[in-house]
């Protein structure tokens, strides 16, 4: 199967709604590059001034403005909250869900700061996983910690195979704002052997690329025999790798392991693209990092691994493609 055979979204294209609107008007030119047609370590053609100005944090401000005092009692933190540095599979820091909690103008504020975490080319298909994950966007729930414009704050949604950040640099060191967490069950529990209808099965299928890559002694010692137990330890930066180090391949070996870094990055917005590229780079670049596949799990017998790990001194990426996609993600420019 070709990676480039991406799970396509008919419903996601060709409708411009209210919120297109105000994402054009409010965030105007934000990740407009696809982070998958860059090159690693390579500055996003189109981060211009103008996007960073109206980034996803600008617009977490806004939403704190209109918050009441009520509101606040229900959804918000101060920063330091142990709430904050959480992360899991099918989660809410808080129970009140955004359609039903929010006002209609502070909905479509909320999925705006969504949208804009995410590249252009995924923000559809993002939101067709939270409709079959959880019947919807407005299912989330949503907690902000701190006070933005008054010092450090985060803006943080969560729900089953979701955990996305947004706190303006808020945390030193930190890509997306903290751990993170992305998922998918697109038809059942129980997923298929090629996972029909998952938004981010393409990226196992370019780690799986990698893999036909390798000869008998590379894949040896790039397979591992047990996955690790699913919680969120996963994202616990430890700098103890598995599986083959990257350093190790070959120069057409190393180009594809660039192409998964692409693809794992390519959901989200420029401006965190940027930020764990350099955050490799600093931490000693492509040959840091290592790679496994794990063979349990291995959904129809057919070698295509399912479960896999990407990880570094400063990062982890795992991908758990059994039953379904749960993907655990921690990278640091420093820990």
């Amino acid at each position: 199967m070709s990676i480039d055979k991406r799970d396509h979204c008919p419903d996601c294209d060709g409708q411009f709604s209210r919120r297109d609107f105000l994402w054009k008007a409010g965030a105007t030119s934000l990740a407009a590059a696809a982070a998958g047609a860059l090159p690693l370590f390579a500055e996003p053609r189109h981060a211009t001034a103008a996007a960073k100005a109206a980034k996803s944090e600008t617009l977490v401000a806004q939403l704190y403005q209109t918050l009441t005092e009520e509101q606040k009692s229900k959804i918000w933190f101060p920063f330091d909250h142990p709430k904050r540095s959480m992360v899991n599979n099918n989660w809410h820091i808080v129970p009140q869900k955004i359609g039903e909690f929010f006002t209609k103008e502070q909905i479509e504020l909320n999925r705006v700061i969504f949208d804009g975490l995410h590249s252009e080319e995924y923000r559809g298909k993002i939101q067709k996983q939270l409709q079959d994950d959880s019947g919807g966007f407005n299912n989330y729930s949503v907690a902000m910690f701190g006070k933005p414009g008054e010092g450090k704050f985060e803006w943080v949604l969560t729900g089953r195979h979701m955990t996305a950040r947004a706190d303006g640099d808020s945390l030193e060191g930190a890509c997306f704002g903290g751990p993170i967490f992305y998922g998918h069950a697109a038809q059942g529990f129980n997923e298929k052997p090629d996972h029909p209808g998952n938004i981010y099965w393409y990226q196992a299928l370019r780690a799986n690329e990698l893999f036909q890559m390798l000869d008998g002694k590379q894949r040896e010692q790039a397979t591992v025999a047990d996955s690790p137990a699913e919680n969120p330890d996963l994202v616990r930066i430890t700098g103890k790798l598995s599986g083959i180090p990257v350093a190790d391949l070959s120069k057409d070996q190393k180009a594809h392991v660039r192409k998964v870094l692409a693809d794992l990055l390519a959901p989200f917005r420029a401006l965190d693209v940027k930020e764990v590229m350099k955050a490799i780079e600093k931490n000693g670049g492509l040959d840091s990092l290592a790679m496994s596949f794990y063979t349990d799990d291995d959904i129809g017998n057919d070698k295509v691994w399912d479960n896999w790990r990407i990880e570094g001194p400063s990062m982890v990426w795992f991908f758990r493609g059994h039953p379904h996609v749960h993907t655990w993600v921690h990278v640091r420019t420093s820990v």
